[in-house]
């Protein structure tokens, strides 16, 4: 097998080259047409960026065949690309509509998972009892309840996942029925009645303005049940009204232990893998994950979509630089422009409080490579693979059409995968490149390493390792398929790394963007 060159040329336009190793100076990048070879004047470190011609100060510097910022000094052939001489400017997307429009050819054969069917119809991929608290006056009330449930209980209820509180650091001091409310209330009715909750419990204070019974009123809340279950309405227990801490924690568990049995009568069934509600995020992302992970995950997401299932694409602020190839795709002219709309109320927003979006890349994304977040962006799209774009929904609503569609995201990964699930996500998939350590209970989480010092380093966190793309072992479409496989295999009840090692209790965490009264 040929050994892979130490750096990659992504599209014929581009000025830089990836580094797919750390290059010492000297390095060669020999281009394909036998022009000379472009020597590294520098250290290059992997994950970053070196360019392979004259770059002149203001010039438009390309990867991905797409403009990712602007030369602040000029770049001779050679030179280390990053942020000591590239900035981002503000430059004009040329928003065309649907006319990037290639419906999937058809899957060749109709696959099938082995879910949970509920009594609404719906498929889950994991079977948990929640207790959701409206408010932070009620979250340590709900770690009680929950920690009386360990093992030693759930050991006689194997069908049972677990027992997760769902707590958070909101609920009051905001506009009763106002935008934060609604929003905050739209995320906790979505982990209320989401496929995964098995049963829950809405534990509040009882002065809140976030109140249990908004919840139920505005949401039409039932106990989900399984399949032939007769619907009942949710639990609501208020501290107040109860009595104390003491005298609630100890109702909640009595009520919570009543609930075991049925919650525990559910037997795994075949169901279309059309059924799968598909998140997908990335985080800690670094130089490769616009190269092996989020377009092998692209890859797999078009296979959910031939088999008629649903594929999310959020994080809207890394998509910003990018999304003139999402409107593309949009199937109608009203998908695109709500996405344009999205895009515009997020620069809004950073101006509120002096910032621009192109704070997003971190720091770890930046010591990875990524410099501007037009190059984030670029990277980031490969995620929603090639299918039509057929809707966009804001943060946390119910994601009902099928195909690819985006959500309306922050950046941040648990305040992202939180509204992810919310919408109704049932199996998410994370890229991570310098190596994120995350869960997201009630949904299993998948995590995919973008190169395999990573994945080496972090083995009992990462699922699966794309570094193999860069290793010249696999192509993008070989990584795609076996990442669509392991969705399956996970939706089916394979636990996930994170699941093994209960992580997924503490990353639940509602946007709440406006101001706190």
């Amino acid at each position: 097998m040929a050994i892979p060159s130490v750096f990659l040329k992504l599209h014929d336009a581009d000025s830089v080259v990836l580094a797919r190793l750390t290059a010492p100076a000297g390095s060669l990048w020999s281009p394909s047409d036998g022009a000379p070879a472009v020597v590294a004047r520098e250290r290059i470190e992997m994950g970053h960026k070196m360019a392979i011609r004259p770059i002149a100060q203001g010039e438009t510097i390309y990867k991905f065949g797409q403009p990712m910022g602007f030369a602040t000094a000029p770049i001779q052939a050679g030179d280390w690309v990053h942020s000591h001489n590239v900035d981002m400017v503000e430059l004009t997307r040329d928003y065309q509509f649907c006319t990037g429009v290639k419906e999937l050819p058809p899957a060749n054969e109709v696959r099938t998972f082995q879910g949970y069917r509920r009594a609404d119809g719906r498929a889950a991929t994991r079977n948990y009892i929640a207790v959701v608290s409206t408010v932070n006056c009620s979250a340590t009330s709900s770690r009680y309840i929950v920690n009386a449930f360990d093992q030693s209980i759930l050991k006689d209820f194997p069908n049972i996942d677990g027992v997760i509180a769902l707590t958070h650091k909101g609920g009051c001091s905001f506009e009763y029925g106002g935008s934060d409310h609604r929003q905050l209330a739209r995320t906790l009715a979505g982990y209320a009645r989401h496929a995964n909750i098995g049963a829950y419990l809405l534990l509040g204070l009882g002065c809140e303005t976030g109140q249990a019974s908004f919840l139920d009123e505005q949401f039409h809340l039932v106990q989900l049940g399984n399949s032939g279950a007769t619907a009942k309405k949710p639990l609501i227990m208020n501290i107040q009204e109860v009595g104390g801490v003491a005298k609630t924690v100890r109702r909640g568990i009595e009520a919570l232990h009543e609930l075991l049995p049925e919650v525990n009568n559910v037997q795994r069934v075949p169901i279309p893998v059309s059924e799968i509600i598909l998140g997908t995020n990335c985080g800690g992302s670094d130089g490769y994950s616009g190269v092996s992970a989020n377009p092998a995950l692209g890859i797999a997401s078009d296979l959910l979509v031939a088999q008629g299932g649903t594929s999310i694409l959020a994080e809207i602020p890394e998509i910003y630089g990018g999304e003139h190839l999402l409107t593309r795709r949009a199937v109608s002219k009203k998908v695109g422009e709500k996405l344009i709309e999205r895009i515009h109320w997020w620069e809004e927003y950073a101006g509120k409080f002096g910032a621009t979006i192109d704070n997003n890349p971190s720091v770890g994304n930046k010591a990875g490579g990524l410099t501007t977040i037009f190059e984030k962006s670029l990277g980031a799209i490969a995620k929603g693979g090639t299918a039509p774009l057929r809707a966009v929904y804001e943060y946390a609503e119910p994601v009902t059409e099928k195909g690819f569609v985006i959500m309306d995201t922050p950046g941040n990964d648990p305040t992202s995968v939180t509204g992810i699930v919310a919408g109704g996500a049932n199996v998410v998939v994370f890229t991570t490149g310098r190596g994120s350590c995350f869960g997201s209970k009630p949904t299993p989480t998948i995590k995919v390493s973008t190169n395999s010092l990573t994945y080496s380093r972090m083995e009992d966190d990462m699922d699966m390792n794309a570094g193999t793309i860069l290793d010249g072992e696999k192509s993008v479409e070989e990584v795609g398929r076996e990442i669509f496989e392991k969705i399956i295999s996970v939706a089916s009840g394979e636990k996930t790394k994170s699941e093994v090692q209960g992580i997924g209790d503490e990353e639940f965490a509602p946007w709440v963007p406006g101001p706190i009264f």
